[in-house]
């Protein structure tokens, strides 16, 4: 397997021509999920013993498999939280996997971490954070979150003999992400939730804490503000929240995943201040900074204080430990020891074409969406369920059940025209079925808005 003959050539060569294609490809198909008997059906046994054969498995790659799959840089697919990673970025990802890099230690990729950490260093500069504050490239906003909460837990188990055998307790809003429950089951604190989607007000939160029996307040000892909620670009009163946080000496979590891009448009970074009096921030770079999955990251106010928590210990690790003799670990800083360079197709695209560049792009998803709330606003059988915000547009079809969002849905997946998924929106004590547009790729135009905006006519 690992010998290099014609063969591995032939099917070097058969792989660089589709990933040219895929990267210069202009209408690439949005593709359809299939279910497994369908597609085991088509394709057949893959794995034998005796294999077979790349040229026929690649065929099969490309004939069927990589059809059952979403393009996420589709301009028509608005659902979720997409991406729309720069052709620079995949291609460099495929130099990242090619040169196989282990990203834990410097001793073992210190060329590849460096480049990480100027990226990084432009991200952190966007926060506005005080000198010293610095991050590492996670896989994503659950393990960069897991990551700070577990720096917090730490920290505030630290302080105290009696905090060690407390459970914890974090305060975030309804409106935060999936991920901060998730990895509060993960960290085994519990999560007491302000009953807001929309922004969480300084006032609430300080209502919610002068609420607490004694003991709670004794475990609580972090908030998780959110900057840009996933449902809907929410920005919480991330000042206010600092200032409690400060008072009431609590860690102050930013979860800004989706929309710490935002953090690069200057028209939208007014909205984001507090978020430089942080202890620590996510933000995903494979999200609005234009990176391929998988790319999240998690910056620290204090990164001593991350490495305390998280720097493993074994006699098989201690010739990497030298930090002196060579340099940065970004093993240190959060839950993995195992990591490839994820932020290394992310540097090369920094250095190719500019941050002004990412700045144009990023304004281009916040001007999407202030146009699809005009476009809204013109056709009488659509409204706005809210002002846009940042690149998220909630929008509700007059008269439809939530059957009707959801045959809609499939029903344009299904045609290959688009993804655009519905949510729910919380209204008073009951929560309304609506669709949602979220606005990153670059290459959506507006005929793709009043096309999908039509088709619910």
């Amino acid at each position: 397997m690992h010998k290099i003959d014609i063969e591995l050539v032939e099917m070097t060569m058969d792989v660089m021509k589709y990933a040219i294609n895929r990267i210069s490809k202009t209408d690439p198909e949005i593709g359809i999920p299939r279910r497994a008997e369908d597609l085991k059906a088509l394709v057949g046994e893959t794995i034998t013993p005796k294999g077979i054969g790349g040229e026929v498995a690649f065929g099969l790659w490309k004939e069927h498999l990589m059809k059952a799959n979403v393009s996420i840089d589709h301009p028509r697919h608005l659902a979720f939280v997409p991406a729309a990673p720069t052709r620079a970025a995949i291609m460099f990802d495929l130099v990242t996997s090619a040169s196989s890099i282990h990203g834990a230690y410097w001793m073992e990729g210190a060329g590849g971490i460096f480049c990480e950490n100027e990226a990084m260093k432009w991200i952190v500069s966007l926060t506005g954070l005080p000198e010293g504050a610095f991050g590492v490239f996670t896989s994503g906003g659950t393990a960069a979150n897991l990551s700070a909460i577990v720096t917090a837990r730490e920290y505030w188990r630290s302080l105290n003999d009696q905090n060690k055998v407390e459970k914890g307790i974090i305060i975030t809003s309804i409106g935060a992400h999936s991920s901060v429950k998730a990895m509060a089951k993960v960290v085994d604190v519990d999560v007491l939730l302000v009953d807001t989607e929309d922004k969480m007000e300084a006032s609430t939160l300080q209502q919610t804490i002068d609420g607490l029996t004694e003991h709670q307040r004794r475990r609580l000892f972090a908030v998780v503000g959110t900057g840009g909620t996933t449902n809907a670009g929410i920005i919480d009163d991330l000042s206010g929240i600092a200032t409690i946080c400060e008072n009431e000496h609590l860690w102050f979590h930013i979860d800004a995943a989706y929309g710490g891009g935002a953090l690069a448009a200057d028209s939208v970074r007014h909205l984001f201040k507090g978020i430089e009096r942080a202890d620590s921030i996510t933000i995903d770079p494979h999200k609005w900074m234009f990176s391929p999955y998988d790319c999240g990251a998690v910056i620290y106010k204090q990164p001593e204080l991350a490495k305390k928590a998280h720097s493993q210990q074994g006699s098989y690790l201690d010739i990497f430990k030298d930090e002196g003799a060579h340099g940065f670990n970004p093993t240190d800083y959060q839950i993995q020891l195992t990591r490839r360079v994820r932020g290394l197709p992310l540097w090369f695209s920094l250095s190719m074409h500019g941050t002004d560049r990412y700045k144009e792009a990023v304004e281009r998803g916040l001007e999407l969406a202030q146009m699809a709330g005009k476009l809204i606003e013109e056709r009488p059988f659509v409204e706005l369920v809210r002002e846009p915000s940042l690149s998220c547009v909630l929008y509700r079809r007059i008269g439809w059940k939530p059957e009707d969002y959801t045959h809609w849905t499939y029903e344009n997946h299904r045609k290959g025209f688009a993804l655009v998924t519905p949510t729910k929106w919380k209204t008073g004590a009951s929560f309304e079925t609506v669709s949602r547009f979220c606005f990153i790729n670059p290459d959506t135009t507006e005929k793709d808005i009043e096309m999908i905006l039509d088709s619910m006519a």
